[in-house]
């Protein structure tokens, strides 16, 4: 591609595309290309100039090779951009906002003073209409003042105010509607399924193929704990399928033969074979911006209490209208008070408030699912964390396969992976991820396969049972048994590693010894949100005494409880709640569903089971557990802006009250400061907010 360097300094450069005209479309692409690399801290692009001003690190020979290999057509570039961008409903606003105030110029130079008044009561119309329909249902709320404060203008014959006013009105709800949409956008355009591969049916076998080779028509085969990829419909099996971010319901849905079932919803029980109706991508934007639209009911209760105290103050708005004039008898000074209300400010600020600091969340590789989980994060004071996988290294390792009875273990290692495959686990991936370096493949080789919640797994490998999981679900539940001859090698496997334990026919064939490192940042992060407002931090885990003692130290937890079942967790969060404590709950397995469902606020791991990250109210990246740190501060730093919003927009608008009640401001004038003042702290509340880094 041509370009032409315009400017440039250390670090930054701006640079004019050689091209007669440059579309939105293209501008995204252009933008994401360069966003792309890593030397590229950040990056505008200006559609109307064909311009783009670009910042980075390194050297500048890479930013001009980088510019000279790019392509519109490139199709590997197109794909860098997500469905939508935010650019188009942008330029959609502004046009809007430009026409508006040409239309306005346009009517006062052009337009006769007569007509012009004829079509100031026209239009007075709408917002007569609005308040009086709300006094019929008795209420009494700002398009109530609104319409009053038209009427007594029309009524006085002043109708510059009337008009100015209507203006004004146009003008904020087109600067609300516009806030609020990008904030969406700009969230919702961080946000995917993520979903990467899928378990596909074909001749027979079940094959695992990348999400996008999936086609109209295919058969792709979901088990519990994992995510419905694309939409379709049952074509054999039945499951319960948490659906709840699509439909709102709360219990699992049953599906069976028939039965259609939706992408991003959850398998919680069962297996189901789904013919697929719809490819990649179908809708999934719309789903999310529906998903997010819909966690935005799920307000905070200090958002819930300053959107209430908004309508609350409109009558006393009123009556102070009322009252000025009866003691002054001047209509101008009343007029003043039904320029300004508090309730613009407050319903806006607050949600943009929340939607913005959602979407810093997931700047940081956090997703939010409601203002309400951000605002109990903030005001919790104890959190559990399950062990594997949260507290320990997302990705542990198997640092031996120990057999028994005579078996080989690469053998057993393939039978093994081939089992655990289906089930998206930390340890899980691990056996999956030791059979693939070791070059073994493991075609499907068993029957249907059951998942034991919190135990572990069962199927039938050339008509024998095999078993795969705890110890007490392979040796107390499933009753196998280890030879006598194997008993020595038992009793001396290294205490050191987590055992994953494989029976066949009911024998102990092996034991996979599992390396499960501390997070490095663990002991850091404990550290940190006990200053920041954790006052008791616990750790919960199915695994030993003597591994949960090791690692409950290691990273400073107040308690630490071993060998838990699922429903332990959940009876303890419970616990915690009769003692008045707010209570986080951090977990990435199927086992860790009902304590993030009991907790007031689920964190899941976005590595983990697919059903736990449903089910979370909050996932954040297994990459870094600082995002736990991050996430709290956000949080608290949220809940003082909406505090400080509060506190600034009555202070504001009761001082152009005062100041209208004095004379000191015409009515105009208020209702032109009111709207800005609004205007100006949304933007504030678009902003990120302060000291949430580390």
């Amino acid at each position: 591609m041509k370009c032409k360097i315009m400017h440039e300094s250390s670090g930054r450069i701006r640079v004019h595309m050689i091209q007669k005209y440059m579309s939105l479309a293209q501008a995204d692409i252009l933008e994401y290309y360069l966003r792309s690399k890593k030397f590229v801290t950040g990056v505008k692009v200006f559609d109307r100039t064909c311009d783009a001003i670009i910042n980075y690190t390194g050297e500048r020979k890479n930013i001009i090779n980088a510019l000279s290999e790019f392509s519109y057509e490139n199709k590997e570039n197109t794909s860098l951009v997500p469905e939508q961008t935010g650019r188009q409903l942008s330029r959609e606003y502004e046009d809007k906002l430009v026409w508006r105030i040409i239309g306005r110029i346009f009517r006062k130079i052009v337009i006769p003073v007569p007509i012009r008044n004829i079509m100031s009561v026209i239009k007075s119309l709408k917002y007569i209409k609005e308040g009086i329909k709300l006094l019929a249902k008795g209420k009494i709320e700002v398009p109530v003042l609104d319409a009053t404060a038209i009427t007594v203008s029309i009524i006085r014959k002043d109708f510059n105010t009337a008009s100015s006013v209507m203006f004004l009105l146009g003008i904020g709800e087109l600067l609300d509607e516009w806030t609020h949409k990008k904030s969406v956008t700009d969230l919702a355009g961080t946000m995917s399924l993520g979903i990467d591969k899928v378990w596909l049916l074909k001749d027979g076998q079940e094959i695992l193929v990348p999400v996008n080779e999936i086609r109209k028509g295919d058969n792709v085969i979901v088990r519990t704990g994992s995510m419905i990829p694309l939409d379709g419909k049952v074509t054999d099996g039945e499951a319960h399928v948490n659906q709840s971010s699509m439909t709102g319901e709360s219990a699992p849905v049953h599906k069976k033969h028939g039965s259609l079932v939706y992408a991003g919803t959850v398998v919680e029980d069962g297996c189901v074979t789904v013919c697929v109706d719809k490819v990649t991508g179908s809708g999934r934007y719309d789903r999310i911006v529906k998903m997010i639209e819909n966690s935005e009911k799920l307000k905070s209760e200090t958002e819930d209490k300053a959107s209430h105290l908004a309508d609350k103050l409109v009558p006393y708005s009123l009556g102070a209208t009322i009252l000025t004039y009866l003691i002054t008898g001047n209509a101008t000074k009343a007029l003043s008070i039904l320029m300004v209300d508090f309730s613009c400010a407050l319903k806006l600020a607050m949600p943009v408030s929340v939607l913005s600091a959602m979407r810093e969340c997931s700047q940081k590789c956090i997703t939010v699912k409601g203002g309400k989980f951000l605002e109990n994060v903030a005001e919790a004071d104890t959190i559990v964390f399950d062990k594997t996988g949260t507290l320990t290294f997302a990705k542990p390792r198997v640092k031996n396969v120990v057999a028994f009875n005579g078996r080989n273990p690469d053998e057993m290692l393939r039978i093994a992976a081939c089992l655990e495959e289906h089930y998206p686990h930390s340890m899980a991936n691990a056996v999956v991820d030791e059979a693939a370096r070791h070059g073994i493949t493991h075609e499907e080789c068993h029957s249907d396969v059951q998942y034991i919640v919190a135990h572990g797994i069962s199927s039938y490998v050339d008509g024998e049972k095999v078993v795969i999981g705890s110890y007490h679900f392979v040796f107390e539940d499933e009753k196998c048994i280890i030879l006598d001859d194997d008993n020595k090698k038992f009793s001396s496997l290294p205490d050191e590693y987590s055992h994953l334990y494989l029976a066949i026919a009911g024998v102990l064939s092996a034991v996979i010894c599992i390396e499960d490192p501390l997070r490095e940042e663990a002991a850091d992060v404990v550290r940190y949100l006990k200053e920041i407002g954790i006052e008791k931090t616990v750790m919960m885990t199915g695994d030993s005494k003597r591994t949960a003692i090791a690692v409950g130290k290691s990273v400073g937890v107040d308690e630490f409880y071993y060998e838990v079942l699922p429903e332990d967790k959940a009876a303890f969060i419970r616990h915690e709640h009769e003692l008045g404590r707010k209570v986080i709950m951090i977990g990435d397995g199927v086992n860790d569903s009902p304590a993030l469902s009991e907790s007031d606020a689920g964190i899941a791991i976005s590595t983990g089971a697919a059903v736990a990250r449903e089910i979370a109210d909050i996932t954040i990246s297994a990459d870094d557990l600082y995002a736990l740190v991050s996430l709290k501060k956000i949080s608290n730093s949220l809940m003082d802006r909406i505090h400080q919003n509060y506190r600034n927009i009555i202070g504001f608008n009761l001082g152009l009250i005062i100041f209208g009640v004095l004379g000191i401001l015409p009515p105009a004038t208020s209702a032109f400061l009111h709207n800005a003042s609004t205007l100006a702290i949304g933007l504030k509340s678009m902003t990120n907010l302060p000291d949430t880094d580390l």
